[in-house]
């Protein structure tokens, strides 16, 4: 508990400092991480991307980059930068409110 508690605070930290484009996340993201399809994290499920979180966001954004399991390269978002992906991961892992 008090490893998810220090996730999410340092996930309100960063989120305060770098808000994703929403229009990436809807064109991009939502599609699989809004219902948990192909086994993706889903959006506001802080225990679901605990562990992910747990590898540190380099790695995670090289999955985006590279692809993982069913996420193709990229995650569909052709024009997301390194940063983008990190405030969307952000956004993704913060509990839902």
């Amino acid at each position: 508990m008090k490893k998810l508690l220090a996730i999410v605070l340092s996930l309100s930290a960063v989120s305060a400092f770098a808000q994703p484009d929403m229009a990436k996340y809807d064109k991009s993201c939502k599609v699989c991480h809004a219902t948990g399809a192909a086994g993706a994290p889903k959006t506001g499920d802080a225990a679901a991307w605990e562990p992910r979180m747990a590898k540190g966001m380099d790695v995670l954004v090289a999955s985006v980059n590279n692809g993982l399991n069913a996420m193709p390269p990229k995650g569909m978002c052709f024009d997301c930068s390194d940063a983008d992906y990190a405030a969307l991961i952000t956004y993704m892992s913060t509990p839902a409110k």
